[in-house]
């Protein structure tokens, strides 16, 4: 297939992936972890045969990350990637993995699909993998599948918007401004060995989020927040540091591409912080939930939401910002973020939302996973996925005390939440 009129030998990587080979360290990477479940085990000679063809089709799969004079770029290789054993989900070296800066493995019957952020935002991932899915069931099953925005059909070519920074398409030559942000609390805990991480799986009847849903008029993505705000309190409540911030912020993550009609598979994606500031007193879980869909409401607005985006953009076009060799600028990068990032959210909530597959691929996908790998600024995460009628989420942490956790467990069960819970050792 040629590929040489859709993708340059070499593209810069997109504005919102500046700050992860920035933040990359020989203990750290931004990384998570998708998985789809099948109903049989995984032949992986059939996987390495669909892997091959869907990275074809989605070339920027095909890249590696090289640092140029002033910034990173991602560079189509020759070679094709290879099926792994499960690893666990923690810092891995690129040249020891061919330079692809994911990895596909199988364990039992799960497929598994681990991203470095640089590469893909979760919904590129998400297309990445479903299409794997798909073309895995084609070759194995001989399913006809009907394909859609997020399964690939990989006998076409590659789709010259599927690998754009969509970030300089729809912002460029904006003028922007900055957020203005105060420090949140965060978690104190005695951190894992090395780069631990630990994940409790919990899966929640939709019908059952959804009934909840209806009775607090709010969307998933806001009861979420409001239990893990709820589940905060309590440990703020705990946490004998007078010095301690009494804001409590989630960072949730926004999916641009609905916005803005984007393809890409790239990164594409903002946050929201959504929270509370408790000088005043602690709220019940109900208020929460009203404050942070109200909260929500504001800051999605274009007009809340796109003046950061543009500033981002606005920055990296600036001439002394692009002059600047990348030796020097990765440092200062890296130091913004740590200054202006993490700091300002107490965890990160990242819902996929609803994983839709063509009907022909239902009999054989039972579960979709989706976790957040280890938080360089926070002590843990909140990921989920429905699909199925099942909501699928995972707390993820890597200090030792799990109390966050059992809170937000205690109180999601109280609704009638919890049919199931599951604990894992990720790294």
């Amino acid at each position: 297939m040629d590929l040489s009129f859709t993708i340059p030998a070499r593209m810069r990587i997109d504005n919102a992936a500046n700050i992860y080979p920035a933040s990359l360290s020989k203990h750290y990477a931004s990384l998570y972890r998708m998985s789809v479940t099948l109903t049989e085990p995984v032949d992986l000679a059939v996987l390495q045969q669909a892997l091959v063809t869907v990275s074809e089709r989605i070339p920027t799969f095909r890249c590696e990350l090289r640092a140029g004079a002033f910034w990173w770029h991602l560079r189509r290789m020759d070679k094709e990637p290879e099926v792994g054993p499960a690893a666990p989900l923690n810092r891995f070296h690129f040249s020891d993995n061919g330079g692809f800066l994911y990895k596909v493995s199988a364990d039992g019957c799960r497929i598994i699909l681990d991203v470095f952020h640089a590469l893909a935002d979760g919904t590129g991932s998400e297309t990445f993998l479903l299409t794997l899915t798909g073309e895995y069931l084609r070759l194995k099953y001989g399913v006809s599948i009907s394909y859609s925005n997020l399964v690939l059909d990989p006998s076409e070519a590659p789709d010259p918007e599927e690998v754009e920074d969509s970030f300089k398409t729809v912002f460029a030559g904006r003028k922007g401004a900055l957020e203005k942000n105060v420090p949140a609390y965060h978690i104190k805990g005695r951190k894992l060995p090395g780069s631990g991480l630990r994940d409790i799986r919990v899966v929640m009847p939709m019908d059952k989020v959804k009934a909840v849903c209806a009775r607090m008029e709010c969307t998933v993505t806001d009861l979420l927040t409001g239990l893990m705000l709820d589940a905060l309190q309590k440990i703020y409540r705990a946490d004998g540091d007078r010095k301690k911030s009494s804001v409590l912020k989630v960072s949730v993550p926004v999916n641009l591409r609905p916005m803005y009609g984007s393809r890409s598979v790239r990164n594409f994606s903002s946050y929201v912080n959504l929270g509370v500031d408790i000088r005043t007193g602690y709220l019940p879980l109900d208020q929460l939930v009203r404050l942070v869909k109200m909260q929500k409401r504001t800051m999605l607005r274009r007009e809340n939401l796109e003046p950061k985006i543009a500033a981002n953009v606005e920055l990296e076009a600036n001439f002394a910002v692009r002059m600047l060799p990348l030796m020097i600028k990765k440092p200062i990068i890296d130091t913004v973020n740590k200054h202006h990032g993490d700091i300002y959210c107490s965890q990160t909530l990242s819902n996929l939302g609803q994983v839709k597959v063509p009907d022909e691929m239902r009999p054989y996908v039972t579960d979709f996973d989706f976790i957040l790998g280890c938080q360089r600024g926070n002590s843990g995460a909140v990921s989920c996925t429905g699909y199925d009628g099942k909501l699928f989420l995972h707390l993820s942490r890597n200090i030792f005390g799990a109390e966050f956790e059992q809170f937000f467990l205690d109180r999601a069960g109280s609704l009638g939440l919890v049919s199931g819970v599951s604990h894992h050792i990720l790294a």
